[in-house]
């Protein structure tokens, strides 16, 4: 039964990084028009969207504590910018364009969902392929 559920678990994970790639691909051009020349939101989009690639590939070919770990850390490393720059008014950080954006376009619900399940996903995958520890024989 832990087996299955794990595959299931696995499954959710990885298609909810695809979905964040997805919609970060796609978003990636229109994101880097305040910074034609330079380092935008579209480079950072399509930076987001290949490491989620990897991770998902990496979670489907290989399911491990670690692949799940590195998926967690991809999917929560675009949720909590998602989020951040939605509610804060985030200034430029050295070459970190500055990119808030108070509204929650379509796009943006799907992505911030997906990534914020797939975090989820990610830590409950950790503890199914956690080995289950043993009570100690009495005595």
């Amino acid at each position: 039964m832990r087996a299955v559920a794990e595959r299931v678990v696995r499954g959710l994970v990885v298609l909810a990084l695809l979905v964040d790639a997805g919609v970060h691909l796609a978003l990636a051009s229109d994101m880097q028009l305040a910074a034609p020349g330079g380092i935008g939101g579209g480079w950072l989009f399509r930076i987001q969207a290949v490491l989620a690639l990897l991770a998902a590939g990496n979670l489907a070919l290989r399911p491990s504590r670690l692949a799940y770990l590195v998926a967690g850390a991809v999917a929560l490393s675009a949720f909590v910018p998602a989020l951040l720059y939605t509610y804060a008014d985030v200034p430029a950080i050295g070459p970190v364009p500055a990119m808030h954006d108070p509204f929650w376009s379509a796009p943006k619900m799907i992505s911030a969902l997906a990534e914020g399940l797939g975090a989820a996903g990610a830590m409950v995958g950790i503890g199914l392929t956690s080995r289950p520890v043993r009570d100690a024989p009495p005595g």
